[in-house]
């Protein structure tokens, strides 16, 4: 008798844990939905273009700045650096534990002015994850602005800096987005009427 209600359990126990393993792989590579970005162009018609070269050291502190005055970084903290290519610094909850993250991005400026950033590298502490579930998991759980796209199961991100909210109605475009040659070049876009 004691072996039967033994066996019971340990198969019972067998069982919670391969569903618990089932519903885990599941959530882990459940592909979320892509955001549709959309181009933006701008009538650049009663607007003065102004050129802008500035470099990563610079627009570190630029970035950086805008995230916490705007309150974008939210609950759960996170960091923007530019290196060689775009780095971005955050935590991850994982069951009580934050787990620390880190995603790398290849920026490429478009043509429109906005920015690509195709994601390159992730770190998620020793945990192997894919990129898809990462990107989702930053895009429902992280404060972002609504001109940046998050597109998981394309593992890349827009960035449209024309839609971005600047006083006066000033306009931002990309024109040059070098991070190896610390090659930055913007265009505002200022109106005059």
């Amino acid at each position: 008798m004691k072996e039967q209600k033994w066996k019971k359990l340990f198969f019972l126990l067998l069982g919670i844990n391969i569903v618990v393993v089932i519903i885990l792989t599941a959530v882990i590579n459940s592909s979320g939905k892509d955001e549709n970005y959309s181009p933006t162009q701008i009538n650049t018609n009663g607007h003065v273009p102004f050129k802008i070269q500035t470099d990563k050291e610079d627009l570190n502190q630029v970035i950086n700045h805008y995230l916490d005055k705007e309150g974008l970084t939210g609950p759960i903290d996170y960091k923007v650096v530019l290196g060689d290519e775009v780095e971005l610094y955050g935590t991850m909850p994982v069951f009580s534990q934050e787990i620390q993250m880190k995603l790398t991005f290849d920026p490429v400026a478009l043509d429109n002015g906005d920015i690509l950033l195709q994601q390159k590298s992730i770190s998620v502490g020793q945990l192997q994850l894919p990129v898809s579930y990462v990107l989702k998991f930053i895009g429902d759980k992280y404060k972002l602005p609504d001109w940046v796209t998050i597109q998981p199961n394309k593992e890349r991100i827009y960035v449209s800096l024309q839609k971005m909210k600047l006083k006066s109605d000033i306009h931002v475009k990309v024109d040059e987005f070098n991070l190896v040659n610390n090659d930055i070049r913007f265009t505002l876009l200022v109106p005059v009427k």
